[in-house]
């Protein structure tokens, strides 16, 4: 797919997709939502890609979905099988093999702000704000975000938010746990691509692979069981990896770890092990 509204870039492990409708706060369309999808699945598939950074061009991050259409914006049309544009961009950052930083460089609202939160770590900027702004303009949180949201900061926080759709700060959002941290805007990422060169220098990327899955599918278990079944599998099989000579000889001898293993080969036999969950449109009465 050729990128009109993302730019895509690697550089030294690290991959940088850049929301590019500056000229539009980067507003959100279905384009978009399509070269997210598309860039995600090439990130998996690329094993020079050991970390996402995911931002935004120019001032903003995402000012929400482009509201050109007026009043008919989301008028969406095909009935029981229609799928949300920004739940299918959440659903593949919640499928990912590499870890997702998301830099919030402004504001960041609606699906802004949505589609971020599969994301494993968000920073933002002391220019950015936040806002859940549906029931204002008459619709729904959407973007599976009332599955990710009461997960990541609570149930009380994520109505509070959601119910009054007021916009608020950054400092609001970092204490409310959304974001991991704000940095001054010239320093935000420096930030992110700091922790995501971390990633990329020290761990093997199919134990950051599993690890992010594991913990991601485990918030929906309903007993500590599942988890102990899946750690005691992928413990066994990353035991016995040629990963885990490397990580325990490297340590051993005091020098960095080569990790032989690359996640579009050698994930292991189990994954994955939960069961499929293929769309399936909602009954019509």
């Amino acid at each position: 797919m050729t990128y009109a509204e993302i730019r895509y870039e690697v550089r030294d492990g690290v991959l940088t997709i850049t929301l590019h409708r500056p000229e539009r706060l980067n507003a959100f369309t279905v384009r978009m939502s399509q070269e997210l999808v598309d860039a995600f699945d090439h990130a998996d598939a690329d094993d020079e890609v050991r970390a996402v950074v995911l931002t935004g061009a120019g001032r903003g991050f995402c000012a929400g979905a482009d509201l050109g259409g007026g009043g008919t914006t989301f008028a969406y049309r095909g009935g029981a099988a229609h799928r949300d544009p920004g739940g299918q961009v959440s659903l593949r950052i919640f499928e990912s093999l590499k870890p997702v930083i998301v830099a919030v460089n402004g504001p960041a609202v609606g699906v802004g702000v949505t589609m971020t939160l599969p994301a494993d770590i968000r920073l933002a900027s002391s220019a950015a704000r936040f806002g859940f702004v549906f029931a204002r303009r008459g619709i729904v949180p959407e973007a599976a975000s009332s599955w990710f949201l009461p997960r990541l900061v609570g149930i009380s926080r994520a109505l509070e938010w959601a119910a009054t759709g007021r916009v608020f700060d950054a400092r609001e959002a970092r204490e409310g746990g959304l974001v991991r941290s704000v940095h001054e805007p010239a320093d935000l990422l420096p930030a992110a691509y700091a922790l995501a060169r971390e990633i990329a220098d020290n761990t093997a990327p199919v134990s950051v692979a599993l690890t992010r899955q594991m913990m991601w599918r485990m918030l929906g278990a309903d007993h500590p069981m599942t988890a102990h079944a899946v750690d005691s599998r992928a413990i066994q099989e990353r035991g016995a990896s040629g990963d885990a000579r490397e990580g325990v000889t490297a340590f051993l001898e005091k020098r960095a770890a080569t990790f032989p293993d690359r996640v579009s080969a050698d994930m292991p036999d189990f994954y994955p092990w939960w069961p499929d969950r293929p769309w399936t449109p909602l009954p019509t009465a």
